[in-house]
């Protein structure tokens, strides 16, 4: 009986445990974020706009960083700090520093900051791989949503996204999240559950302005080859094939009486641009298609590097994916007849 009761007893503890004290969850929740909120910044843009008299009217947006390195470079979306006029950022120790961008992509919603803080005010946060993310991962979000102190919040990955429309924006390999994301978390990392920053929180989906459980983050790959790049010339190099096109949908495709149903319509070749060096042909007049405006009579690329293509986006995304003085194979129709093209990429005009 007695060792009846000390089993009784010792469950009871057990259960009072699970219930007044943190879950293994939970305890790891609170570990990473005092391990590491303190690398994650407030960032300040202030821009001066003018009234209808010319009279000058500051006005202050905010958002997340965090901490790369003890150089003081700070990574942030691109949106946080476009048309700044000044960049200051708050560390997590109170202390104020005027930033100086050091350059920023907007394809991508990037952006590098830098402080002159000494380096033991600065907490560097680890960079993992977002290659290897799963649906169903859980993830955290740290950041200064609505300009308050730092937050915590977290969830799972619900989606991994080939491209995200935001607005005017179009994002690539994008990161789909219920981790709460709201207005001042732009910029902030998203972690794993070592605490490794594996996207950049960008957007949320919203119809109201606040989070819907639908977040997105530009994963941790991308911004490292967006990060060197500005480290080493300012800007990110793209590689650059120098057309302009034009999906051809399936009903353009009857419509013209043609031999293949997806494509890019080669509307225009630019001057000087490896595309025309390679003999790539631009479109020759304009017709009406329906509701459509279609500039017909030049090249339509079907296929690159042994892939099909079947949108403009789809080439574009594909051509991203080279580096200037690749060899790109495309695969082309011309006048009915399928030709084989090599082009030799350049670097994208700035």
């Amino acid at each position: 009986m007695r060792v009846s009761l000390l089993a009784i007893a010792a469950a009871g503890l057990a259960a009072a445990s699970s219930v007044w004290g943190l879950s293994g969850d939970e305890e790891n929740n609170v570990a990473i974020y005092r391990r590491l909120n303190a690398g994650v910044v407030n960032i300040t843009n202030r821009a001066v706009a003018y009234d209808f008299f010319f009279n000058p009217i500051p006005s202050d947006s905010s958002g997340s960083g965090f901490i790369l390195d003890t150089q003081g470079h700070i990574l942030t979306n691109h949106h946080v700090v476009q048309g700044a006029q000044r960049l200051e950022v708050s560390l997590a120790d109170g202390t104020k520093w005027i930033a100086k961008l050091v350059g920023a992509d907007p394809q991508t919603d990037l952006a590098v900051l830098q402080v002159k803080a000494p380096s033991e005010a600065l907490t560097l946060l680890p960079l993992g791989d977002s290659s290897s993310l799963q649906v169903g991962q859980k993830v955290l979000a740290i950041g200064n949503p609505f300009g308050l102190e730092h937050s915590l919040s977290a969830g799972i990955i619900s989606s991994l996204r080939k491209i995200v429309k935001t607005g005017a924006r179009e994002i690539e390999d994008v990161i789909q999240t219920d981790a709460a994301i709201n207005p001042g978390n732009s910029g902030g990392p998203l972690l794993d559950s070592e605490g490794r920053v594996v996207g950049i929180n960008t957007a949320i989906f919203s119809t109201s302005g606040g989070n819907m459980g639908i977040g997105f983050a530009i994963p941790i790959n991308t911004a490292k080859r967006v990060v060197a790049d500005i480290l080493a010339h300012g800007y990110v190099v793209y590689a650059y094939l120098g057309t302009e096109t034009q999906t051809l949908t399936p009903a353009l495709a009857r419509a013209l009486e043609l031999p293949v149903e997806q494509g890019a319509i080669v509307v225009r070749v630019a001057r000087g641009s490896p595309a025309i060096k390679a003999g790539l042909q631009g479109g020759t007049k304009q017709v009406v298609i329906g509701n459509a405006i279609v500039i017909i009579g030049g090249d339509i690329i079907i296929g690159a590097d042994s892939m099909k293509i079947l949108t403009s986006e789809g080439l574009r995304r594909l051509i991203h994916k080279h580096q200037p003085g690749d060899l790109m194979k495309l695969e082309i129709l011309r006048q009915g007849k399928r030709v084989e093209v090599e082009v030799k990429l350049t670097e994208q005009p700035r």
